[in-house]
């Protein structure tokens, strides 16, 4: 009788008690690291908007599993692999995120805002000032979207479940959760957790992958133009904004939710609607954002991530982000020679578009070796053609794979 009191009073220790023993390790394991997301988080180490809310989410969701009324083991925040329209009611009046997750979430609409807030935050003149550098390095900083595919399909994964997982070379969260959803959607819970953990460390990794690969005498070159670049107007950018936008959508339909949502980002911006661009950058990219951390940590549930793939996805996630580095610094060096020497190869890593973290650990860098040197704006460039090129990937994927697993 006591040990029945003490079973349902302390459901959160007696699910742990009871449990595989795999699963508790698991959830003690998940609880640790997201106590230190949320620690890295404050420190700034890793991204705090995103990884604070992750990582307390993470911790909770592990401490917060309890014995349901059928005697199963679940929690009281979302069941994100309920499918039946009636049981989906009935949880939608129970589990208290699952509305923020059925209705934004698993139908990609907070991908969207959070594209749509991107898009409102960048500058495209980065990209008509100098096209050819920024679209050859971002092309470059593509490798792992390309090259994960075949290592995954020889780790045993399927063509879909490839493409998916080989997005997060791409390094842009909104681009591998919409991927995720179309072509894997039994696994695009835990392919959206890892992408969002490993962006979070490009800040930390990607400077390691600078010094290894590009040695200090290039590190520290300042890019010399003979006149400066004719100024962009607000008309420009808001014509090339729309062209774009309706011929990316013409070329690939089915992404056209992601294409419309970046460029009218970027439209809002450039047409100076100045209160619907606060609004844009502002609270609905960080709440957007903020949410998103939420349900990424709740989903981070030990039962959940204990799918025999998520090894798998850990190990190809990493590949992914190394190879579009290694390819970005490639494309360095390829703009180098093309402009004999006149340019720095450190930027290319920027074209892993990461806006703007990629772009800032380049001047970082740069600024270490030659404090004097200013590469940030061709930097920018090369993330912000990084993020339209990882698009255009995901409509190329979406559309063309499900043609070749018929």
């Amino acid at each position: 009788m006591e040990m029945d009191i003490f079973y349902k009073l302390f459901q959160g220790f007696s699910t742990l008690l009871l449990s595989d023993p795999v699963i508790s390790f698991t959830r003690i394991g998940l609880i640790i690291l997201g106590v230190l997301l949320v620690y890295l988080g404050k420190k700034g180490i890793l991204e705090p908007l995103l990884m604070i809310p992750m990582g307390l989410g993470m911790a909770t969701i592990n401490a917060s599993i309890m014995f349901m009324p059928d005697g199963s083991q679940g929690n009281l925040f979302v069941d994100p692999l309920v499918t039946d329209i009636d049981e989906l009611l009935n949880v939608l009046q129970i589990d208290f995120l699952q509305p923020i997750y059925t209705y934004m979430f698993s139908n990609g609409l907070i991908a969207c805002f959070i594209f749509m807030g991107i898009g409102a935050m960048i500058d495209i003149s980065y990209i008509l000032v100098r096209p050819f550098s920024s679209m050859t390095l971002a092309l470059f900083a593509e490798l792992g979207t390309f090259a994960t595919i075949p290592v995954a399909m020889a780790m045993g994964l399927t063509l879909n479940e490839s493409a998916s997982i080989a997005m997060v070379g791409g390094a842009d969260g909104p681009m591998v959760l919409y991927t995720s959803l179309i072509l894997a959607k039994h696994l695009f819970v835990p392919i959206t957790v890892v992408a969002y953990l490993y962006l979070g460390l490009t800040y930390g990794g990607y400077p390691f992958l600078i010094r290894l690969l590009v040695p200090k005498k290039y590190r520290g070159i300042q890019v010399k133009y003979a006149k400066p670049p004719k100024p962009i107007s607000q008309n420009m950018k808001l014509g090339a904004a729309v062209i774009l936008c309706v011929v990316l959508c013409f070329l690939f339909p089915v992404a056209s939710p992601l294409f419309f949502s970046f460029f009218v980002g970027i439209v809002i911006r450039e047409s100076g609607l100045t209160h619907i661009l606060k609004f844009i950058e502002g609270p609905l990219l960080y709440g957007s954002t903020f949410l998103l951390g939420i349900l990424l940590g709740i989903l981070c549930e030990a039962h959940l991530l204990l799918n025999p793939k998520i090894l798998t996805l850990l190990i190809l996630g990493i590949i992914a982000l190394l190879f579009s580095g290694i390819g970005g610094i490639i494309g360095g060096y390829v703009m180098f020679f093309i402009k004999k020497g006149n340019f720095n190869p450190a930027i290319g890593i920027a074209g892993v578009s990461c806006v703007p973290t990629t772009a800032k650990v380049v001047q970082k860098e740069v600024n270490k070796v030659n404090p004097n040197a200013m590469v940030l704006q061709e930097a920018l460039g090369a993330n912000i053609m990084g993020v339209i090129t990882t698009a255009i990937i995901t409509g190329l994927f979406i559309t063309l794979i499900p043609y070749f697993t018929k």
